[in-house]
């Protein structure tokens, strides 16, 4: 009898402990009780997906829309099987742009056992968050980070281009189309995305014969009053204004040049995507603004018409902007290299990670964002550049 009791009692307990193991892998994603090592398995036959930017503070319509435009494709996957048999879960960490917060950021969803990430949005904040991948060989890939910096370890990937690209595609785009030879520009000096691209354009624009006739930078310190580099520029005779920075900066230099008598083209690259979002703005200020992105809501090809509707229908157009495709993009991209790869949950994450870098090189992707991109070794993607229009309050393809 006794015997019989003691028997009892230790299928009991084996039966309770087969019930936690059972709830943990039908995706419980507390991360209370998961391991914290980055050598975790995915969660049965869950797959989890980390990521962190800005979801307030100044450049939270970046970070909100990469949160938002991921989500959107998430939702799209699970409801048709997900990945290879595994659910998808996501979670998105707020770092607000700054590097110590992505750190901290990284950590939180290592305890929370990330399988892979789409990384950071913001360049600054992806050097630190992908430092910490590339130690623990945790897949990465960046919407919307676009520093050298950002996917220099093996692990890492993106789907933007990079500041260099954008530089020499800015560059050859306002030569190709003829639109000035005489040129100024405003950049932030102690910004990796703004002196980045800058640093290229400069190069290339002397290589296509424009001339940089005033060379205006700023920083973080002195980022509100821009009227000795608006004067500067009046008195240069330039054609056009190259603005590789972000929206908020660029709303307070139009706002400034209007006041002060500047009439000029402008040109600005992905970061003055979502100026016509900020509230408070007098969007004909941005009146024939020109920028070098990969997304115009108008375009008429049925990728792009079905992400706008799907997208506006779930979170209206606030945050409908170019990151939000990168991100959307950036899950259908995980997706087809996932496939590509066979990864599954019994894998552990650097095992994960290995297999991905192996298919990233191997896959092609049509998106929002783009046609028939592929990716190198290097992590860069191939892709066509396209530019946009300010007109009327939109964005219009050019």
């Amino acid at each position: 009898m006794k015997l019989k009791k003691i028997m009892a009692s230790i299928l009991a307990a084996a039966a309770a402990i087969t019930c936690l193991t059972a709830c943990k892998s039908d995706g419980d994603s507390s991360g209370n009780d998961s391991a914290n090592d980055s050598n975790s398995t995915a969660s049965g036959s869950v797959l989890r997906i980390g990521g962190s930017g800005p979801l307030t503070g100044d450049y939270a319509l970046y970070g909100n829309g990469v949160k938002n435009g991921a989500q959107l494709a998430i939702d799209e996957i699970n409801a048709a099987g997900g990945i290879n048999g595994c659910t998808i879960e996501f979670n998105m960490q707020d770092d607000e742009a700054g590097e110590e917060k992505a750190v901290n950021a990284y950590n939180v969803l290592k305890d929370w056992d990330m399988d892979l990430s789409i990384g950071t949005v913001t360049s600054g904040a992806c050097i630190a968050f992908g430092a910490e991948a590339a130690k623990d060989n945790m897949f990465l890939l960046t919407p919307s980070s676009t520093a050298v910096e950002c996917i220099s370890a093996d692990n890492a990937f993106r789907v933007c281009f990079s500041d260099p690209n954008q530089g020499v595609a800015s560059a050859d785009y306002i030569a190709e189309q003829n639109l000035a030879t005489k040129i100024a520009a405003i950049y932030q000096s102690d910004n990796a995305y703004s002196a980045g691209i800058f640093d290229k354009f400069k190069s290339e624009a002397s290589a296509k014969s424009l001339e940089i006739v005033s060379e205006q930078s700023f920083t973080s310190d002195n980022a509100t009053d821009f009227s000795a580099q608006i004067q500067s520029i009046k008195d240069s005779g330039a054609e056009l204004l190259f603005l590789p920075i972000y929206y908020s900066e660029a709303s307070l230099i139009l706002q400034q040049a209007k006041n002060a008598g500047l009439d000029i083209k402008v040109f600005g690259c992905d970061g003055l995507d979502g100026i016509l979002n900020m509230k408070n703005f007098d969007i004909s200020l941005a009146e024939g603004v020109m920028l070098l992105t990969p997304f115009a809501a108008d375009a008429t090809d049925e990728a792009t018409v079905h992400f706008v509707t799907e997208y506006t229908a779930k979170y209206g157009n606030e945050t409908m902007n170019q990151f939000a495709a990168d991100a959307y993009d950036a899950i259908y991209i995980i997706k087809a290299a996932a496939e590509q790869a066979g990864i599954n949950a019994d894998m552990s994450s650097s095992e994960i990670c290995d297999a991905l870098k192996k298919a990233m090189t191997e896959i092609t992707v049509d998106g929002v964002t783009g046609t028939s991109i592929t990716w190198a070794a290097d992590g860069e993607p191939s892709k066509a550049p396209k530019a946009v229009v300010i007109n009327d309050g939109s964005y219009k393809a050019m």
